[in-house]
């Protein structure tokens, strides 16, 4: 990969974790599309077909940050349709 790929990947930062309740690490912001996000703001993701959610919660993973997306209308496609949270990695998102 070259640095000029590297350098337009999303970066996520894992200084902004707290413990929660339940002893996992929740992060309070995410990058997405190279823009700061948090519990709250709604972001587009591709599943099946371009589509949003409201970030209701943003955890660490192995392969980065993953958000989990509410959309009370439900969302749409054959692998998610119907669904109202799903989860996906920041790095497969963007901001509109």
């Amino acid at each position: 990969m070259s640095q000029e790929s590297l350098d337009n990947k999303p970066r996520i930062h894992y200084n902004d974790c707290m413990k929660s309740e339940k002893g996992n690490k929740e992060m309070t912001t995410a990058i997405v599309d190279g823009q700061t996000v948090k519990v709250g703001d709604w972001i587009s993701f591709k599943s099946d077909i371009e589509q949003g959610g409201q970030i209701i919660e943003i955890k660490k993973s192995y392969m980065g940050a993953s958000l989990v997306l509410e959309n009370k209308s439900g969302f749409s496609g054959d692998y998610i349709g119907g669904e109202t949270i799903t989860t996906k990695l920041a790095s497969d998102c963007w901001v509109d």
